[in-house]
């Protein structure tokens, strides 16, 4: 192997904060060696000149089409030679030695599996989104009726967020958000890397899910902080919410089985009925344009199918 961890990245029209991540990256000043691999899904800005003329130690991969996230990183996973595979968002910056700190979690607690850090948003305060509780019928039940939305600091009403905890204390969680996300390049590859039927959202919750299965567990080291303001590199209004959802339901449909299949679908198409019905009369959800949720509506046939 030719170094410790390679540092996976998938732009995508990134240049407005390639130059953060990268450079966050770059001067870790860590006592590791670290691969830094940057696949590029058919960017029309500025990204790849940028990387090409400021990041000569980085490995461009650049791709003639959008391959999406997870066959993205997959690609991007095979050029790599090293102990250890970490997903970064371009979007996002680690902190000084939050990468050390990590591999050095994960070779001092190898029974987990997978490894991420505490997430802050650019003003300092929790990003909650690092790391999720896996879906359950009782938490989809919550989303359909609207409560886990009224009620997002409420653990038993949002469950799958697992509010009142700051990210603060290493914690077992379901799943930890491809933002940041460490794993050894051995098990990377016992579980075949990530699902590429998802084509954004969805495949770190499938990730986990299948690392469960295997026997292996999640887990967030608080130590390593990472700063990410959630969704500067995803699609926007309602083709964001499309392939969210869309994400939701082929993950329902892959990992559930029988009655509790059905009832979940039901589930995620009620709470997108809910909100777009508020929202034709002036009601919005966390910030979630009207027009977002209408059309999520509309096009509730397609996502629903899954990928």
């Amino acid at each position: 192997m030719t170094a410790d961890v390679a540092v996976i990245v998938v732009t995508y029209n990134s240049a407005a904060y390639i130059r953060s991540c990268l450079d966050s990256v770059c001067s870790q000043g860590s006592e590791l060696k670290l691969q830094i691999v940057v696949v590029d899904n058919a960017s029309t800005d500025e990204t790849t000149r940028i990387i090409r003329g400021e990041y000569p130690d980085v490995e461009l991969l650049k791709s003639e089409e959008n391959l999406g996230f997870a066959r993205g990183v997959n690609f991007g996973a095979q050029h790599g030679d090293a102990e250890f595979i970490l997903l970064l968002n371009p979007d996002a910056r680690v902190s000084e030695g939050a990468i050390d700190k990590l591999v050095r979690f994960a070779r001092t607690n190898p029974e987990y599996g997978v490894y991420g850090g505490r997430a802050l948003k650019g003003d300092g305060s929790l990003e909650p989104s690092s790391c999720w509780a896996f879906p359950t019928l009782w938490s989809m039940a919550m989303f359909s009726c609207g409560l886990s939305t009224l009620f997002p600091g409420s653990r038993w009403l949002n469950p799958e967020r697992m509010p009142q905890w700051e990210r603060d204390t290493i914690r077992e969680v379901g799943f930890v958000s491809g933002c940041f996300l460490l794993v050894t390049v051995e098990f990377w590859k016992q579980l075949g890397g990530l699902d590429e039927r998802y084509f954004m959202y969805g495949e770190d919750a499938d990730f986990g899910l299948r690392a469960r299965a295997a026997g292996y567990r999640s887990v967030i080291c608080p130590e390593a902080t990472v700063t990410h303001e959630i969704g500067a590199s995803s699609a926007t209004k309602g083709s964001k919410l499309r392939l969210l959802f869309r994400g939701k339901a082929t993950l329902i449909r892959t990992h559930w089985r029988g009655g509790g299949r059905s009832v979940a679908l039901f589930f995620l198409v009620a709470g997108a009925w809910l909100r777009a019905s508020l929202a034709k009369v002036g009601m919005t959800f966390r910030g979630r344009s009207a027009e977002g949720w209408r059309e999520l509506w509309q096009t509730r046939r397609e996502w629903i199918a899954g990928y």
